[in-house]
């Protein structure tokens, strides 16, 4: 998101507690360079009022989260302080600034309150979760409707959306217990990749998809309150496709060997079936995804290969970015645009 905003002439500002991985696509792609950056806590309201007094931004993208479900079972608390209490403050401290236009709130396909329908789940379906994470954003959720109504009503005030996405994958991404990471993990070492629930189906889209959505969906709240309201952003139907598919799919791309063995263990409870109904954004945002699931798996693997040849990571995700949403543009789809507004006009507040 830092890149791509850069890449469109936006003044970025990003607040972080930290670079939670290493390696890191913040590290090896440079992300800091051409952007402002503050170190916070979104669970501290004075630093998050603080970075909103002092950045003054435009558009906030809330993105802040701690968004591991297994890593919710072992620190609820956090999880909980992190994904409900530093939206409050965020939004919290949105309401006590004058500057700002657009919030997206970007919670989680997992807000839903998963029966393992094999229908996409809709906006308005109820909210809820099995775990500590999927809880969480469900709260995350109510925090920002119950906002809207009390304190973002206003058509001259902020404007205020949430958006549902999940299972993103795309190149840089060293998150644990994540399955792109961990299969590139396991064929950058050479070693079998070890899989939990092979036949469990997931709604994998490209970063960019998402990520195309939050902005466009930014860009029509700047020009109408009517979208103030919560989306989902997932993958075409035909890209819902099982754990063990994907694997079998990147081993026969990766020009090593790739191999997968049954995780056995014990482990938390994991939906078996989730897919998102993304008819209303395409429908009144014109919105759909750019990047179709092979296109996603070859531009990952394309990824790796060029940081193991030594390649400028930076360049090679800013290409990355450009080609990808190019093509989806040339297949008929909606993507960001600058707006033909000077650099210095805008102001963005992207938290990671």
């Amino acid at each position: 998101m830092s890149l791509w905003l850069q890449s469109l002439g936006a003044h970025v500002t990003g607040f972080s507690r930290s670079v939670p991985t290493e390696p890191s696509l913040y590290s090896l792609a440079r992300v800091g360079e051409g952007m402002d950056t503050l170190e916070g806590d979104v669970r501290s309201p004075q630093q998050v009022a603080a970075a909103t007094t002092a950045t003054r931004p435009e558009i906030v993208l809330h993105l802040a989260a701690q968004s591991l479900v297994r890593r919710s079972f072992a620190e609820p608390r956090s999880t909980y302080e992190t994904n409900v209490i530093g939206t409050v403050n965020l939004l919290d401290a949105v309401r006590n600034s004058d500057e700002v236009r657009v919030v997206v709130n970007v919670t989680s396909d997992k807000c839903y309150e998963n029966h393992d329908w094999e229908h996409g789940y809709r906006e308005e379906d109820p909210l809820g979760g099995h775990d500590p994470y999927s809880s969480s954003k469900a709260c995350a959720e109510l925090v920002t409707a119950a906002f809207r109504r009390s304190f973002f009503a206003s058509p001259d005030g902020p404007r205020l959306a949430s958006a549902r996405a999940g299972n993103v994958i795309g190149g840089g991404d060293w998150g644990e217990d994540r399955l792109l990471p961990d299969v590139m993990r396991a064929a950058l070492a050479d070693e079998p990749v070890r899989v939990r629930n092979p036949n469990s189906v997931r709604p994998w889209q490209h970063v960019l998809n998402p990520l195309s959505g939050y902005l466009v969906l930014a860009q029509e709240l700047h020009a109408s309150a009517e979208h103030a309201d919560a989306w989902n952003f997932g993958p075409p139907e035909e890209d819902a496709r099982t754990v063990g598919w994907i694997v079998e799919r990147i081993a026969q791309l990766w020009p090593g060997e790739l191999t997968w063995t049954l995780d056995d263990g014990s482990h938390p409870h994991e939906a078996r079936y989730l897919k998102l109904d993304s008819s209303r954004a395409r429908s009144r945002l014109g919105w759909h995804p750019p990047v179709a699931l092979e296109e996603a798996l070859a531009s990952i693997l394309g990824w790796y290969r060029g940081m193991l040849d030594g390649a400028d990571m930076r360049a090679v995700t800013l290409e990355q970015i450009a080609a990808l949403a190019r093509a989806g543009a040339d297949a008929g789809g909606r993507t960001p645009d600058a707006g033909g507004r000077k650099a210095d006009e805008r102001r963005e507040l992207n938290e990671r």
